[in-house]
């Protein structure tokens, strides 16, 4: 089957030309940039002179037709500038994926020949330790304008004409993002790429003065072309995020006032996703709600072409992105049922379908057709045509028709001016990309009858089951993903059957309160099953907490997926995870090694690898499963945080964490924030202004009948501890000649503190407050209620550690007296554990004399797991002599004085212990 559209008249002939009008929008803002606490804007007229000075300094440098420069770095305003430099002289811009790997990165750079290279001063440092034939020579996007490597350095105001170019000579090389192997060189014309802006222009898709937001890299066809290329040539203006991080997108849509977004389904779904959280976390009312009306817009849309979701959701849109109305979406497939949720909120879809080495655009399927699940029909300029000899074996297959359905199924080829002439330095690979001239897209599909175009999948990736089933895993893996607490599947084939390798939603599980992640699945698998066709149900499966290894634009990287599934099958356990030590850069997913683009993230990755080297280290591994940090430890990670990056995490960011890929996102956020969070010294010097009105109420002076019933239940305290056990009390005059005390114990037991109020004079304790574990002291109102009498105050772990440590600091600041279990737990084993943070902190700032005091004999009374205790067990207390926090200070091993405070204690406590 042929579809041909009308021949579409070029306006312009060479990129030259369209970098050569860019002046003539003037002082119109062009480009958007968004920096960590502002932004920088750029006018037309400025990036033209900009463009023409770093054009002629290229030129003198030695660069011109032929010549291949490459750009290694992020998107960012000097990167625009160097790929239209680029394009000025008639040399060859080589945009590479900054997270190529060092093998990756050096073939890739001797492929291309490349003999400068546009880059940052840190992704030097990764080039220069690679072993090039060629020497490369390196302009700096980052460096200081007077610096010699700068690019303003090399830029001049000097020269002659530029050399003329012909439409049909290279203007930029592009490698394949690998979903199937090593990189391919995709050689792209001047004709393929102009033939693309002028079929973008003829589309008629953005209006005067829109503002588009390029969340993209530009190293693949689609973001250089669709996102920079295009808006740059209509004269709109591009809005680029200060970050990739779902907080900078958002804060990117509404600083710039963004009305078009140039993005990827993965993004896409993830904005969803984001609004779905957000209203689930309302409760499960406006949960409900949402999806009832949601369900009712996307019923709407399907039978009427109206947009009632931006009126009725006016307050989401205005939250989100108020000026937002259009979103494009290309480089992978878009779900169609994403695609209608997207409607039914209020914006408009516009869905592209084409491939690298067809620069990039074959089909458009703009707003209004209300077919999200076709990627529309082929622009002008371009023929489609379906080659049925590479259709599956059962030909006719539709997804939702019959077998005998009449469109024919078939491999999807194309000529055009947008198709390439074939591959850098494969011509073999060439030869086989082709069929006389039409280009081998590789992608199955069919047309309607009103000539739209459908997807079935990829041909390389087509399973044939052993009953001659025809599956595209894709179709399998929307079904099982659609569960929440599914995360990704890949499904793949082993011995003829169907299996998969997926990653679970743990943070789903933990809401749900699931233990058992494999029983879980297995239920889910089978539950999903139900639903399918006995040909694509699932043999086997594999699980891992290691995202799937993804491509820059979110497409699965299948051939390894059988690595994934085998090494995991074999070990019993993902494959990363064999092995002590930290994921290999290289191992990691291009979102994860993205996150480590941040150099703040970079440093916390380096420090948790150094003090963890000897767990295996991933972006998935738990910090409270698998590192054993506990809610206590937190305070040592936060502080070694601020120490190292000078990031500060505040409690809602710890509290969000669930791995060590939401750690380095919630750092990655917080140094690019616009606001700091208020610094952990805060919480010591103005420890008020940080508790809430629940929290300052445990600080509160008992009543007249409190102080009653507080004096009642201490003698009643001391009676049965006396009696009950043999208790022994010594060196109780270092408590008695203090004004004001911290007392710190070894805790092996529930029954410690009550053995230290039986040990203490009431007169003492009236003064006197208490860390407790709110878990086992606050857990229930009569506990609540004998804590308010005990003046104990909550150690609330799961609700910020900070806070707990303000209520610390308060008590010290109301010069009354603390007693503080520095172990954070009680001992299973009865050994003197570790000592946390807090204490050291609270000292530090607070240098009261604290008093050790060393229990013994209550481990064998009662031991952690025993309900019941051992009466008439031998207890004794011993007060050490008070302790000056400032020479503890000085004891210590450590750099920062808290910890030397900290360690200082426990070898005091362990030396009375006699261990």
């Amino acid at each position: 089957m042929l579809q041909r559209s009308q021949a579409h008249s070029s306006e312009l002939s060479t990129l030259v030309q369209f970098v050569d009008g860019l002046g003539a929008c003037g002082e119109k803002q062009a480009l958007l940039a968004l920096t960590k606490e502002g932004e920088r804007a750029w006018s037309y007229a400025s990036i033209a002179h900009q463009v023409e000075y770093l054009a002629r300094g290229l030129k003198q440098a030695g660069a011109g037709p032929g010549e291949a420069v490459a750009l290694l770095a992020e998107s960012r305003p000097e990167a625009i500038l160097a790929c239209l430099a680029v394009i000025k002289t008639g040399a060859v811009i080589v945009p590479l994926d900054a997270q190529f790997g060092p093998r990756v990165l050096e073939v890739v750079l001797q492929d291309s020949g490349a003999g400068f290279l546009f880059t940052t001063a840190e992704r030097f440092e990764r080039v220069a330790q690679l072993k090039l034939e060629r020497e490369i020579r390196p302009i700096l996007l980052d460096a200081e304008s007077k610096a010699p490597r700068s690019w303003q350095a090399i830029s001049t105001q000097i020269g002659g004409e530029f050399p003329s170019i012909s439409p049909s000579e290279t203007a930029a090389l592009f490698y394949t993002s690998g979903t199937t192997g090593a990189p391919k060189g995709v050689p792209l014309s001047h004709e393929n790429l102009v033939f693309q802006l002028n079929a973008l222009r003829a589309a008629d898709l953005v209006a005067e003065g829109e503002r588009v937001l390029l969340p993209l890299p530009l190293h693949h066809v689609y973001p250089f072309v669709v996102g920079m290329l295009a808006p740059l040539a209509l004269g709109l203006t591009l809005v680029l995020p200060h970050s990739l991080t779902g907080p900078q997108i958002i804060r990117a849509l509404r600083q710039g006032q963004v009305t078009f977004v140039v993005g990827v389904p993965r993004l896409y779904g993830a904005l969803y996703s984001g609004i779905e959280s957000q209203l689930a976390a309302r409760g499960i009312i406006f949960r409900q709600l949402f999806k009832a009306i949601i369900r009712c817009l996307v019923g709407l849309q399907r039978r009427f072409p109206w947009n009632l979701g931006r009126g009725l959701l006016w307050p989401l849109h205005r939250q989100l992105a108020p000026q937002l109305q259009k979103m494009a979406s290309g480089g992978a497939a878009l779900n169609p049922e994403l695609a209608w949720k997207l409607q039914g909120l209020g914006w408009q879809i516009a869905i592209g379908y084409g491939l690298t080495e067809t620069s990039p655009l074959l089909t458009l399927n703009p707003p209004g057709t209300r077919k999200p699940d076709s990627v529309g029909k082929p622009i002008p300029g371009v023929e489609l045509r379906i080659d049925t000899s590479a259709a599956p074996k059962d030909g006719q297959r539709v997804p939702g028709k019959e077998k005998d359905s009449p469109y024919p199924v078939g491999e999807i080829l194309a000529r055009g001016p947008g198709v390439f002439a074939g591959y850098h330095h494969l011509p073999e690979k060439t030869q086989e990309a082709f069929v006389e001239d039409w280009f081998r897209t590789g992608d199955l599909g069919y047309f309607d009858e009103a000539g739209y175009l459908y997807l079935l999948g990829r041909a390389s990736t087509l399973l044939v089951t052993e009953g001659g089933e025809n599956i595209q895993p894709e179709e399998v893996e929307e079904s099982y993903q659609a569960n929440p607490l599914i995360r990704e599947i890949g499904v793949l084939q082993r011995e003829g059957r169907l299996v998969a390798v997926i990653v679970p939603e743990l943070s789903e599980m933990r809401r749900q309160g699931i233990s058992d992640r494999a029983q879980a699945i297995r239920k889910v698998l089978a539950q999903v099953s139900k639903q399918l066709p006995s040909y694509q149900h699932l043999s086997d499966h594999v699980l891992t907490r290691d995202p799937l290894p993804r491509t820059r634009l979110g497409k699965i990287r299948r051939h390894l997926l059988a690595q994934y599934f085998d090494k995991a099958k074999q070990s019993g356990q993902a494959p990363e995870a064999k092995t002590a030590g930290p994921l290999p850069l290289e191992e990691m997913s291009d979102q994860d090694q993205a996150l480590l683009e941040n150099t703040a993230s970079r440093r916390v990755w380096e420090w948790l690898a150094e003090r963890y080297g000897h767990r295996h280290l991933t972006p998935e591994t738990s910090p409270a499963l698998d590192l054993g940090v506990d809610s206590l430890e937190w305070l040592n990670l936060s502080f070694e945080i601020r120490e190292r990056t000078g990031i500060e995490l505040g409690e809602e960011a710890i509290g969000r964490i669930e791995t060590v890929r939401d750690l380095l996102q919630e750092v990655a956020e917080a140094s690019e924030a616009v606001t700091p969070t208020t610094a952990p010294e805060a919480f010591l010097e103005h420890p008020e202004e940080a508790l809430s009105e629940s929290q300052r109420r445990w600080l509160r002076p008992l009543g007249p009948v409190g102080s009653r019933v507080s004096r009642t239940l201490f003698k009643l305290d001391r009676f049965l501890m006396r009696s009950l056990f043999r208790l022994q009390v010594d060196g109780l005059e270092h408590v008695s000649g203090q004004n004001q005390f911290v007392i710190i114990p070894n805790h092996c037991s529930y029954l410690d503190p009550f053995l230290l109020a039986a040990a203490l004079d009431h007169r003492r304790l009236r003064r006197t407050y208490w860390g407790g574990w709110a878990g086992a002291a606050f857990s229930t109102p009569l506990q609540r209620l004998g804590s308010r009498f005990a003046g104990a105050i909550p150690i609330d772990p799961e609700k910020g550690v900070l806070s707990s440590l303000a209520l610390g600091a308060a008590v010290l600041k109301g010069q009354k007296n603390l007693i503080w279990f520095p172990e954070g737990g009680r001992s299973v084993s009865g050994k003197l554990q570790p000592f946390k943070p807090g204490i050291g902190l609270l000292l530090e700032h607070f240098p009261v004399p604290v008093v050790p005091a060393v229990i013994q004999g209550s481990h064998e009374a009662l031991p952690v797991g025993k309900r019941l205790p051992r009466l008439r067990t031998s207890i004794t207390i011993s007060f050490g002599e008070p302790l000056d926090p400032r020479v503890l200070a000085q004891e210590g091993e450590s750099d920062r004085a808290y910890q030397r405070i900290t360690q200082a204690l426990h070898d005091h406590i362990a030396k009375r212990l006699g261990k």
